[in-house]
């Protein structure tokens, strides 16, 4: 059974899934700092090229299954047009005392 954003215990990785799910990209460029980086499957990726290709060119979406350290590690079913669904770990990492994402990180679980 997935676990809906608004139940998420980290409000800004909450903000992060509903905005994911809604296709809403201004609402999740604002979750992020100025130089925020991400990583999936272990390697550094571009963060515009890869939100761009991974969510919404692709109208990716988060089913998240589980959630730890806070509700900043979530197992999540991940489906996008380009892959279909996957399971997938995902982290964050908060910005201290902005409530913004400074990385995220991301792969296959």
């Amino acid at each position: 059974m997935a676990i809906a954003p608004a139940k998420l215990s980290d409000p800004t990785v909450s903000a992060f899934v509903s905005a994911v799910n809604a296709h809403d990209k201004e609402a999740f460029l604002a979750l992020l700092t100025a130089d925020a980086t991400m990583s999936d499957d272990g390697s550094d990726r571009d963060l515009q090229e890869w939100i761009d290709k991974e969510i919404f060119d692709s109208s990716g979406h988060m089913d998240v299954q589980t959630e730890s350290d806070g509700g900043r590690a979530l197992v999540v079913n991940y489906r996008n047009d380009t892959w279909g669904e996957m399971r997938t770990a995902w982290r964050f990492t908060i910005a201290p005392g902005g409530g913004k994402i400074s990385r995220f990180e991301t792969g296959q679980a």
